[in-house]
């Protein structure tokens, strides 16, 4: 079966006013964007192979295998389409950064790739057998209407599989916060958290009820948790790059708050050392799925 964008309109009811209010994007999501955009490079070279260690485990929590059609939401470099397509399925990705919807028709140039955002996505109604997002309700204003979308291109039967970082996190996920904090950075003014009322405890339990509350059934969560092993330039890059909100917050002081940050990591950095010289940085994420 072939899949196409359509639009929003197709195999849904119009919305009403309240209900287009509460799809515009919120502060969170501005912020967003303005993080993320022309960092998909930067991504690829740092972070992206800490968030593909789930990737599997995703997967496999979707059902995804021969023949599956399957979309990919917020598909960064294309780690999880990729996998999906080494499965044997019929591969659709979305991502919010044209440089990342970019980077993942190169690396799986069988996938059919689109610019889109939640909660509004440009497919019918039971379109996809699997829908995945790995880490990517760290990024949308309104989380659980992000996931009534997921639910709604998904077949009865399908399941939506989802993956977030735990919190309070591992040591390891705290690591250059930390050496913000101790250089005296804070968080920038314009960068703000989740709204209160959108926001939910990243927990197991928090996830699993979030799932709940988005009309998916059957929901269960389990988490996750690794050792990843990196070169501390390499680990320090992705954030001096400017990459999420702990980028913002470590840029925010200039080259003299990133200087004395760097001053704080190195020092910190003995406390995860490993052999060769690089890091062994615990972390901790949630992976949770269930059934349209």
């Amino acid at each position: 079966m072939t899949v196409s964008p359509v639009p929003r309109e197709a195999g849904a009811v119009a919305a009403s006013p309240g209900a287009e209010a509460e799809r515009s994007p919120t502060p969170f999501d501005h912020a967003e964007r303005r993080i993320w955009s022309g960092r998909a490079e930067a991504y690829a070279r740092t972070y992206a192979r800490l968030c593909a260690h789930p990737a599997a485990l995703l997967l496999d929590a979707a059902g995804v295998g021969p023949g599956s059609r399957v979309l990919d939401v917020g598909c960064g470099s294309g780690t999880i389409s990729a996998l999906a397509a080494g499965r044997g399925a019929t591969v659709h990705a979305v991502d919010a950064e044209p440089g990342m919807v970019e980077a993942t028709r190169r690396a799986v140039p069988e996938a059919e790739v689109c610019t889109a955002r939640l909660p509004e996505l440009p497919y019918a109604d039971h379109t996809f057998d699997a829908v995945v997002g790995n880490f990517v309700l760290n990024h949308v204003g309104r989380p659980r209407e992000a996931l009534a979308e997921l639910r709604r291109i998904t077949r009865s039967g399908g399941r939506v599989a989802v993956t977030v970082w735990r919190s309070p996190g591992a040591p390891g996920q705290a690591l250059i916060g930390r050496a913000a904090q101790a250089a005296g950075l804070t968080r920038p003014d314009w960068l703000p958290a989740l709204a209160p009322e959108d926001d939910f405890p990243r927990t197991p339990e928090g996830l699993a009820a979030l799932l709940d509350g988005a009309g998916l059934l059957g929901a269960k969560c389990s988490e996750v948790v690794w050792e990843h092993h990196c070169d501390p330039d390499t680990w320090w890059a992705g954030a001096e790059q400017g990459i999420g909100a702990i980028g913002q917050v470590l840029n925010c002081g200039g080259a003299q708050g990133v200087a004395a940050a760097r001053r704080v990591y190195d020092e910190l950095c003995a406390d995860f050392r490993a052999a060769g010289g690089t890091l062994a940085l615990p972390h901790a994420a949630l992976r949770a799925h269930g059934r349209a």
